[in-house]
């Protein structure tokens, strides 16, 4: 498997991403069943054509070979085999290979999961599908070949970022990719729908098993890259706001309003033209992290190619896929058919402002990340907007929000009374109460405080609604079971999807209450930290495949026990030049103790070392939350009535839309 097959295949790919791009849309318009018959085929050509290039570039890392460029430059002959494969996407080019890869196999699953699709929906969403690979294969192919070849050939590598070397951040960027790139399948059903000019109910209930699959994806991505920050970067933190951090926040904020506008849809036929600018928003953010990121625009920690001439490239793909979504959904969007009226308190009206606090959200984000290098770019003036902005704009507008889910799933559809639905919360709103009590004794600042009081609100706002679903107290515990058989899982998944929102939001209040300290002490001396006893007990150097260790050990002790032992370490990579941070952390679920050794000061004979000791209640919790929130959305998709129980379709209309 030769670095010239891996290009030849992309190539390939390339070129039956383009015939999928044109033949099936043709054929759509023409209504010529023989060329929308061949969608499929060519999704899956494609995607095997990509599988075989992607698997060219993983055998070049694994066999060392370093004529590559790409394996020059990110791998090396010490590098354990497990980051020789991960490495392969742990750089500009590899990645792009991966979203490329991800992208065809979207179009493969609609190709594959889509028999109940309309022929001609069918082929027009795969043939969008088909032109944005295209442009991401051309991309690799042009500005950012990872087979690009080198001679001669060194004996090694020059190595991988030392801080890529972790296999959370291993598996973070194929995970995270999958719900950037999974959105792309809602954008290409709202491109098509522009196409047709139709939204109906089929059209929600198609889109939203595919926008909860992505969302589930990028949820798992994001807490994933948040769980790296907080362990591997050694500074006790779990969230930045760094700007690669808000790409990914932003199109998860109106991803989540994308799923929920899609409700409306499937159930009520309303908010069409809105769900459908949510799908294009959504992908178009998901492609704007992308070019953020790899232009050079913006500087982060998780950047690592920034390269302005390929940004002119991905900024070219960007105005044409986004300006061009956007100019067809101004064209064509006022010929979609409103949909079925509803009163302000109802289930929709929930959604509604559900949908406007979420992108209110988005926006404040967005804008606090462009601002800077806007006004850099502008007027030469170099702003810092950092975690006090984000916070004090963002949590006031995150509070409602919390407000409402809280009650909003148990509204009827159309027309609502608001006090019936109240007065089945009061046991949620006690419980919201007694932790406003405790909060305000336990915790400091009134935004903390709050954001606790409303997690309670919501875990037990979503319990109550399962209960009531359930009858549970109201009829045997049997009936109970029976009702609990024949209510639809998706149900139970949007309460255990609320109830991880919850949690984190819970963990995040906490957490702001975390103890820490830095200190410089000889082996053997105690510190004193949130009632814990930290000894530091030895410090030894210890050989590593690519790296010299210097592992501490520390023993935690509390009113007189042994909690744990942690073993922190500091990683010298020679190849890089390179030094990293290995956290300890212990953790009962309920708060972790967090230990990081630094600097070596002093002479050999008594040094001394540099300890940050952290104490972090709840933090646990910001991360079992997430995973909760993605187990309810797959939950929800494994209910098969949400997935293919769509209504059947209202026939075309006779006139074949513009195109």
């Amino acid at each position: 498997m030769s670095p010239e097959l891996g290009r030849f295949a992309l190539a390939l790919a390339c070129v039956f991403a383009l015939a999928q791009a044109i033949l099936p849309v043709l054929g759509a318009r023409r209504r010529d069943r023989r060329l929308m018959a061949l969608a499929p085929g060519l999704a899956l050509g494609q995607l095997i054509a990509l599988v075989a290039s992607f698997l060219c570039l993983v055998n070049a890392a694994v066999t060392n070979d370093f004529s590559v460029a790409n394996i020059l430059e990110n791998s090396s002959v010490t590098k354990p085999l497990l980051y020789k494969i991960t490495g392969v996407w742990g750089n500009h080019e590899g990645s792009i290979l991966l979203w490329a890869l991800i992208l065809g196999i979207c179009g493969a699953a609609v190709a594959a999961f889509g028999r109940n699709l309309p022929s001609a929906l069918r082929a027009r969403v795969i043939g969008v599908l088909g032109g944005v690979a295209a442009g991401f294969e051309l991309f690799c192919l042009t500005t950012s070949d990872p087979f690009d070849r080198v001679w001669p050939a060194p004996l090694d590598g020059q190595g991988m970022n030392p801080l890529l070397q972790d296999p959370g951040l291993a598996f973070h960027p194929p995970i995270l990719y999958t719900g950037y790139v999974g959105f792309a399948v809602p954008f290409a059903f709202a491109i098509a729908a522009l196409m047709e000019g139709r939204v109906d109910a089929a059209w929600g209930r198609w889109v939203r098993p595919w926008a909860v699959a992505a969302w589930c994806f990028l949820t798992c991505g994001i807490a994933l890259g948040s769980w790296w920050s907080y362990y591997v970067l050694g500074w006790g933190g779990y969230w930045f706001w760094d700007p690669v951090e808000n790409a990914s926040l932003i199109p998860w904020l109106s991803g989540t309003a994308l799923m929920h506008s899609a409700i409306v849809v499937e159930k009520r036929e309303a908010l069409k033209i809105w769900t459908v600018l949510l799908a294009i928003g959504t992908f178009s953010f998901s492609l704007s992290g992308t070019f953020l990121v790899r232009s050079g625009i913006l500087n982060s920690v998780h950047a690592f190619a920034q390269d302005p001439a390929r940004g002119i490239f991905i900024l070219a793909l960007l105005g044409l896929v986004i300006g061009g979504s956007l100019a067809l959904f101004a064209w064509r969007a006022p010929s979609l058919t409103s949909g079925g009226l509803f009163a302000p308190v109802s289930r929709e009206g929930s959604l509604v402002l559900n949908n406007i606090l979420l992108c209110s959200i988005c926006a404040v984000v967005l804008t606090g990340t462009m601002y800077p290098p806007f006004m850099s770019l502008l007027f030469g003036k170099t702003i810092s907007v950092g975690k006090p902005f984000f916070d004090a704009a963002t949590i006031p507008l995150a509070i409602p929000l919390f407000t409402f889910m809280g009650f909003g799933p148990m509204l009827p559809w159309k027309r609502a009374q608001l006090w019936p639905v109240l007065r089945r919360l009061w046991v949620a709103a006690l419980a919201t109460l007694a932790a406003f009590v405790v909060t305000v004794i336990g915790l400091a600042g009134v935004l903390p405080i709050l954001c606790a009081t409303m997690a309670v609100w919501i875990i037990g706002s979503s319990l109550t609604d399962i209960a009531g679903r359930l009858a549970l107290f109201r009829v045997s515990f049997s009936q109970s079971i029976q009702r609990a058989k024949s209510l639809p899982r998706s149900a139970f998944g949007a309460a255990l999807a609320h109830i991880g929102v919850g949690v984190s939001v819970l963990g995040l209040a906490v957490m702001s209450q975390a103890q820490h300290k830095i200190v410089e002490v000889h082996v053997g001396q105690k510190e004193e930290l949130a009632g814990y006893e930290w000894t530091l007990t030895d410090v030894r150097t210890v050989p590593g495949p690519n790296y010299m260790a210097m592992v501490a050990t520390i023993e935690i002790h509390h009113n007189g026990h042994l909690v744990t032992v942690m073993h922190p370490s500091k990683r010298s990579f020679n190849a890089q030049n390179q030094t990293t941070t290995e956290v300890s952390i212990h953790t009962n679920g309920l708060a972790d103790l967090y230990g990081v050794i630094g600097d070596k000061h002093g002479p050999d004979s008594n040094p001394t070392y540099v300890l940050r000791l952290h104490y972090n209640p709840l933090a646990p919790w910001m991360w079992f939350g997430a995973l909760i929130m993605a187990m309810g959305g797959a939950l929800s998709l494994s209910d098969r009535r949400m997935r293919v129980g769509a209504p059947r379709r209202a026939p075309a209309p006779d006139v074949v839309a513009a195109e």
